[in-house]
């Protein structure tokens, strides 16, 4: 994010961003199904269409990396970092509350209980560059072209889906097949 934006400016970036990058992390893992087995699952906790765990991580990174942008090794090796600690306590989340696993990479070499695994936070590293490079600098600019008054709507209307869809699946969270796994004796929470 630039420094000579404004904050209203910069909290329209991070909500565009947000909802976009939890849409492309749903759309990812919907096409990473699709690939592996053949069939459309509707993948994440929520209802709607996003994975919030990207977006909130694509957030974080911009807030609290973003200033490491000089040294690309740097940024990538933090974001690394910062994605497997939202990864692996988002999933102890779920499975304590839920008594259900959304993912589990038991099956991977170089992962921690089956809730974040090396190769994960190698392409969250990448995702990473990609986001404080190119995302959202041409998200910057493009949203400048949307009359205020329009992005600001955009943007209401945005949270106020999300906040309805997250409300609803904490009492009712997208589980079934292909999606969800019960915890059994040999998955540790």
């Amino acid at each position: 994010m630039r420094k000579e934006q404004s904050w209203k400016e910069k909290l329209e970036l991070l909500v565009i961003l947000f909802v976009l990058m939890s849409f492309a992390g749903w759309l990812w893992e919907v096409a990473i199904h699709l690939v592996e087995d053949g069939e459309f699952v509707k993948r994440g906790v929520l209802s709607g269409p996003w994975l919030p765990i990207y977006g909130a991580g694509s957030v974080l990174i911009l807030l609290f990396l973003g200033k490491y942008d000089k040294s690309p090794l740097r940024l990538f090796l933090l974001t690394m970092g910062l994605c497997g600690v939202m990864e692996y306590v988002t999933g102890w989340y779920l499975e304590t509350v839920y008594h259900t696993r959304w993912w589990d990479y038991s099956d991977l070499r170089f992962q921690i209980q089956g809730r974040v695994c090396l190769v994960g936070l190698v392409i969250f590293g990448i995702g990473g560059l990609l986001l404080v490079y190119r995302l959202a600098p041409a998200a910057s600019r493009l949203l400048k072209r949307i009359p205020p008054k329009t992005l600001e709507i955009l943007c209401l209307v945005l949270i106020l889906l999300f906040a309805a869809d997250f409300c609803h699946s904490i009492f009712r969270p997208n589980m079934g097949d292909g999606i969800t796994t019960a915890l059994t004796g040999t998955l540790r929470p």
